[in-house]
């Protein structure tokens, strides 16, 4: 019973934290048109994800210094607290400061929510658990978008963070009972250098790569991409002597977490990169309405929910995991390929076809590979791979957008006709064009977007490598030692 109670408490949290890299999006210009600043609305998704992000290796490492129970919990509180002052925000920086402590705390949900799983679980019993807490992510994205366009209408928009405070307070209360504390041994030095020079070059480099496609300021991407260089020297030289580093290098030595890495990174470039771009290509490329191109998407994400849960729990059934990945990889290569080669005009339920293959490639190991890796290191230091796993996923996913958009902009500039204005180009003004405009916009889509599935499947093929590469095996059924935990693993 207490096993699910935890469980329960939480998929609650890991899902409204999933819920609020969504559920924004609808309401984003109503919040910024009433706050005042349009021209600074990107901010307020930016600042939720570039807290997040910087924050993993940090977050992972004081896992496995205090215990996740107190980083949980911490992170929960906090979480309530921003949603709650989102709401009563009364300009767009104060919503921006409380939206970038949400995403501050909202990583640590994720990572926490993992690293306990791994706690009370033997390596056998994880997948399981984990692709349930991992279902919060694509559930997110599919009903985030309308829930928050439903919330905005109906309620005001302050209701789409205000939502968190009832559910999460239950699971806050939950999570008190069923959360076991965790013992982490002797007090440990944290890594204070490691910890700050590595933020400071992640935060520089997505600022770099989301300044440099445009020509005003790319003067300030330079600049960032030389604290960059400087940070990440600095950060690789004290990660060298740290005697307890926020990143241990020699994690990489070890063949199944370097594969596991790499496949988590894949992840992010091949197929999370690529999903925001997928609407605008079905609208430009098919010229379908906006609510028909986001078909495509759905059923991509519903295809990774759906493998994500089927595999989460045959491989805790039978303890196999390398074979999932293998499949995994290559089917959502093959997708992406197809995607390549189909010719624009093709009926859409082809390319929702193909990509709801592509979702179930990549969701037969995406939660998958966090148990894997977990059961790689010392249990003291679950939470700093956890992180790590999770971190290149989410750089993977920031760095591949990032190049992904720069290509479209810059094929689309290059090519389109000389009577359309690229900056202002939007779906309903090719849809009310000549037909012979649409016809030549959509193959100029069509065409740039080929070489984009072409390298997608082409990294996914990496992939495979690195799915062959991951070490045969069986997850162990052992429970975990008693002087590890003070709670023993939960029966499956």
């Amino acid at each position: 019973m207490r096993l699910r109670l935890l469980v329960a408490s939480l998929l609650t949290v890991a899902f409204l934290g999933a819920l609020d890299h969504t559920i924004v999006a609808t309401s984003l210009a109503t919040v910024a048109g009433e706050l005042g600043a349009l021209e600074h609305m990107s901010w307020v998704v930016v600042g939720y994800t570039l807290a997040g992000t910087a924050l993993y290796p940090v977050l992972g490492k004081l896992g496995d210094l205090v215990g996740p129970r107190l980083v949980f919990l911490t992170s929960v509180a906090v979480f309530l607290a921003a949603s709650l002052a989102c709401g009563f925000a009364q300009d767009m920086t104060q919503l921006v400061v409380a939206r970038v402590a949400q995403g501050m705390s909202s990583a640590g949900i994720q990572l926490m929510s993992q690293t306990i799983v791994a706690h009370v679980t033997t390596p056998r019993q994880r997948p399981r658990y984990l692709s349930i807490i991992g279902a919060a992510f694509p559930i997110a994205i599919l009903v985030g978008p309308v829930l928050g366009g439903l919330i905005t209408d109906y309620w005001g928009w302050p209701w789409v963070f205000w939502i968190n405070l009832p559910f999460g307070l239950v699971a806050l209360a939950l999570a008190a009972f069923a959360v076991p504390h965790v013992q982490t041994g002797a007090p440990r030095r944290f890594d204070i250098g490691g910890a700050v020079t590595f933020t400071i070059a992640l935060v520089a480099l997505v600022l770099g790569v989301t300044w440099v496609g445009a020509p005003e300021t790319a003067l300030s991407a330079v600049v960032a991409f030389a604290i960059v260089a400087v940070a990440l020297a600095a950060f690789l030289a004290i990660e060298m002597r740290a005697p307890e580093p926020i990143l241990p290098l020699g994690f990489f030595a070890d063949r199944t977490i370097a594969a596991g890495v790499a496949l988590s990174a894949i992840i992010g470039i091949g197929l999370f990169s690529v999903t925001a771009y997928l609407p605008t290509y079905f609208q430009m490329a098919y010229r379908t309405s906006a609510t028909v191109s986001g078909l495509v998407p759905i059923a991509t994400v519903f295809g990774m929910l759906v493998a994500n849960l089927t595999t989460g729990w045959l491989a805790s059934r039978t303890g196999r995991y390398r074979g999932y990945t293998i499949f995994g990889t290559g089917l959502a290569a093959i997708g992406l390929a197809v995607m390549a080669l189909l010719p624009v005009g093709t009926p859409l339920w082809v390319p929702m076809v193909v990509m709801f293959g592509v979702g179930i490639g990549t969701g037969s190991f995406m939660s998958l590979i966090i148990a894997v890796v977990q059961g790689a290191v010392p249990r003291h230091e679950t939470g700093t791979i956890t992180a790590t796993t999770n971190l290149v996923r989410q750089l993977g996913s920031t760095l591949g957008t990032a190049v992904i958009g720069g290509v479209i902009g810059a094929g689309i500039a290059a090519r389109l006709p000389s009577s359309l204005d690229p900056s202002s180009l939007t779906p309903s003004l090719v849809h009310g064009s000549a037909p012979a405009i649409q016809a030549e916009v959509a193959q100029i889509y069509g065409d740039i977007f080929v070489p984009v599935f072409a390298a997608l499947a082409l990294t996914y093929a990496v992939g495979i490598v690195a799915a062959v590469l991951l070490p045969s095996g069986r997850l162990s059924d052992e429970p975990a030692p008693a002087a590890e935990s003070v709670s023993e693993p939960a029966n499956a």
